[in-house]
C-alpha cells in the first residue's frame, strides 16, 4: 500500500467515530419512532440498482452517480436517494395492496464530488414516502410529520417553507414561452441568487409589464398573505388552482396547530427534477444550508409503468445534528476496573448492571497505564481489586 494513501479516504467520504456515532444513534431512534407513531413502516433497498432503472430514474444529475460493472456488464450505482428505489419497490410489489402506503427508511445515500469543497459524498437519510394519495391532506400530514419527528429530536429553532413547483413553472413558462427559458431563470432561484435573478429579468426581451411581473415573484414570501399577491400576478386561471391548494394546505396545517410554523416561499425551486406540486424545505439557525427537504412527486412512478400519486420528505441527519449542536446526551457508560484475582466477581457484577438497562466497561486494571486518564472517560469507576471488600467507587 501507497503511505501516501495509507489514512487518506476517497473525495466526500467521511468516517464517523464513537461519539458521533452514538449521538447519531440517539437522533436517528427518537425520530424513527415518531415516524412509527404515525403509522409509517420501515423498509430497506439495495446500496446497489442498476442504472437503466433507479440511476436513469432518479433526478440526481448523471455525473454525481458512482458507477461500477458487475460481472455480466450490467452498470449499477449506489443508490443516490431513497426516493427513487422505494418508487421501483411499489410499482412493482406493493400497489396490489391497499392503498395509500406508507413507508419509512433510514439509510445512506452516495453522490460523487467533483472536487472537494467539504460536502460528503455519503452521508445518511431518514424519511418518509406517502404513496397512492393525491390529496392536500397527505401533503399536510407529511408536513406535520416532518415538524412532529424534528421536535422529537430535539429541534425547535427551525423554519420550514413551503412552495409550489407546479405554480412557479406555469408562471414563469407563460411569460417565457419555452422550457429551455424558464430553466435558465429557475437556476437563479435554485441557487438563491436573487440579484442575478433581476438582472437576467432586466436584461430579457419582454415587455416591462412581464419584466415587473417577474421581478414581483420575488416578494412572494410571507405569510398566508401572499396569497393573494400570487393570484393578482396570473394573467389568466392557469395556476390559480395551485394556489388555492396552498391556501387549503395553509388550512389544515391549522387543524394540526401549526400554522405558525409553516411560511410561504413560492420562489422556492428543486433541483429534483421530479417534484410536481407543494415542496418545502427546512432551514435551522446554525445551518447554512436545508436540514430536510420534500414535496410532491406525482409523476415519478410512471418511469416504472404505474401511475400513483405521492409525496414525502428526507431528513440529512449530519445536517441535524449541526443544528442541535451539543444538545444532544448519550447514555453514560460505568467501569469496572478488576485485578486478577476477583475477575469472575467483576464480570458477574457487570451482568448484573447490563441486564439493568445500564452500559458497563470491564477492565483489568494490568491493562490500564494511566488511571486518572481511564477514570475521566466514564460516568462512575467500580474498583473490584485485590481482596473481596476492598472495591471503592468514585
Amino acid at each position: 500500500m501507497s503511505r501516501l494513501f495509507m489514512f487518506e479516504k476517497p473525495l466526500g467520504m467521511r468516517d464517523t467515530l464513537p461519539e458521533l456515532f452514538d449521538r447519531k444513534r440517539v437522533v436517528r431512534a427518537s425520530i424513527e419512532k415518531e415516524m412509527e407513531r404515525w403509522g409509517y413502516r420501515f423498509i430497506e433497498t439495495p446500496t446497489l440498482e442498476y442504472y437503466e432503472t433507479v440511476g436513469s430514474a432518479s433526478a440526481i444529475l448523471d455525473q454525481q452517480l458512482f458507477k461500477l460493472l458487475d460481472q455480466q456488464g450490467h452498470t449499477l450505482v449506489l443508490r443516490p436517494d431513497m426516493t427513487t428505489p422505494i418508487a421501483r419497490i411499489a410499482a412493482s410489489r406493493l400497489l396490489k395492496k391497499d392503498m395509500p402506503i406508507r413507508l419509512a427508511y433510514a439509510a445512506n445515500v452516495f453522490r460523487a464530488q467533483q472536487k472537494e469543497g467539504g460536502s460528503p459524498a455519503e452521508f445518511e437519510q431518514i424519511g418518509v414516502e406517502c404513496i397512492g394519495d393525491y390529496t392536500i391532506s397527505a401533503d399536510a400530514e407529511v408536513i406535520a410529520l416532518i415538524i412532529s419527528s424534528l421536535q422529537e429530536a430535539g429541534l425547535e429553532d427551525f423554519k420550514l417553507s413551503v412552495g409550489h413547483i407546479g405554480f412557479a413553472h406555469k408562471f414563469f413558462l407563460k411569460i417565457l414561452g419555452t422550457e429551455e427559458r424558464v430553466e435558465a431563470l429557475t437556476r437563479f432561484l435554485f441557487e438563491k441568487n436573487y440579484v442575478g435573478y433581476r438582472e437576467h429579468v432586466k436584461g430579457l426581451a419582454l415587455s416591462s409589464i412581464d419584466k415587473q411581473r417577474l421581478l414581483d415573484f420575488l416578494k412572494l414570501r410571507g405569510g398566508i398573505e401572499i396569497i393573494e399577491l400570487a393570484v393578482s400576478l396570473l394573467e389568466n386561471e392557469e395556476g390559480k388552482e395551485d394556489i388555492l391548494q396552498l391556501h387549503q394546505l395553509f388550512e389544515m396545517m391549522g387543524d394540526y396547530g401549526l400554522e405558525e410554523k409553516v411560511k410561504f416561499d413560492l420562489t422556492l425551486v428543486s433541483h429534483m427534477s421530479y417534484y410536481t406540486g407543494i415542496l418545502f424545505e427546512v432551514y435551522a439557525g446554525k445551518v447554512g444550508f436545508p436540514i430536510a427537504s420534500g414535496g410532491r412527486y406525482d409523476q415519478l412512478l410512471q418511469k416504472f409503468g404505474k401511475q400513483a400519486g405521492a409525496t414525502g420528505f428526507a431528513i440529512r441527519i449530519d445536517r441535524l445534528l449541526e443544528a442541535l449542536g451539543d444538545d444532544i446526551e448519550s447514555s453514560a457508560v460505568s467501569c469496572i476496573l478488576f485485578s486478577p484475582e476477583r475477575r469472575k466477581e467483576a464480570f458477574q457484577h457487570a451482568q448484573e448492571l447490563r441486564r439493568s438497562g445500564k452500559k458497563v466497561v470491564l477492565q483489568d486494571i494490568n491493562g490500564v497505564k494511566d488511571i486518572d486518564n481511564c477514570t475521566n472517560q466514564y460516568e462512575d469507576i467500580t474498583f473490584l481489586v485485590g481482596n473481596a471488600g476492598r472495591e471503592t467507587e468514585i
